[in-house]
């Protein structure tokens, strides 16, 4: 396929975004970066060197200590996509705990995190060929990206979604716990005052509260693969 687009998936956490995402690239042979695993990476930074703990935040510690992340994905081959590394670490288990979901939010809203993640996004997708999701990817990262999907179900469906996937993982969490957090967490993504979670103008939104995975997957291909016929 020799027609490259930028596809940008936006969503509430827990919709499905990354795994959709996955299956977008590796059937298109594009590149998937996971935006949500970066910012992940910086709050388990900033949980490590305590800038931030369930009754404290320190802004300007974090603030200080960005020059000293680096962030790098690394493809593992068995697994089919890449994992996040903070600073030489494989980090991808780590940053998909609950403690972690608690802080990414509030991290996400600093404006200085913000704008050394989007340089750094910018960057990987200025060749075209790339899936990417988040918060802000149609509207901040890639405004002018040929496919835009914003993804949506209900908080407790995702709650759900996100409790399986922990109890899975072996996590002691409770349901009413985890919807805690995605709630809290939507209230976090769509209000604050850099670069909040909306739905761009011309972005096709998705309920994928009573989708399976495949189901899903077959309407944004399709959608894809009319965009790239049409450019």
């Amino acid at each position: 396929m020799s027609k490259k687009i930028t596809i940008a998936i936006d969503g509430f956490s827990s919709t499905g975004k990354s795994t959709l995402a996955k299956q977008l690239a590796k059937q298109l042979g594009y590149i998937y970066v996971d935006t949500g695993a970066m910012y992940r990476a910086v709050a388990l930074y900033a949980m490590q060197n305590d800038f931030i703990k369930p009754d404290f935040f320190d802004k300007v510690g974090l603030v200080n200590g960005l020059s000293s992340i680096q962030l790098e994905f690394k493809f593992n081959s068995d697994l089919g996509f890449a994992e996040m590394y903070l600073n030489g670490q494989n980090v991808e288990t780590a940053i998909r705990t609950i403690e972690v979901s608690g802080f990414v939010s509030k991290v996400a809203e600093v404006s200085e995190v913000r704008a050394k993640l989007v340089e750094q996004q910018k960057e990987m997708g200025k060749n075209k060929g790339i899936v990417m999701d988040g918060r802000d990817i149609g509207t901040v990262v890639f405004p002018d990206a040929e496919l835009k999907i914003f993804m949506t179900a209900s908080a407790a469906t995702r709650a759900q979604r996100r409790f399986d996937e922990l109890q899975q993982k072996g996590d002691d969490v409770s349901y009413e716990e985890v919807l805690k957090n995605v709630e809290e967490r939507d209230y976090i993504d769509t209000h604050r005052e850099d670069s909040p979670l909306i739905i761009a103008s011309d972005a096709i939104e998705i309920d994928n509260s009573y989708l399976t995975r495949e189901e899903q997957f077959d309407v944004v291909l399709n959608l894809v693969n009319e965009v790239i016929n049409a450019v």
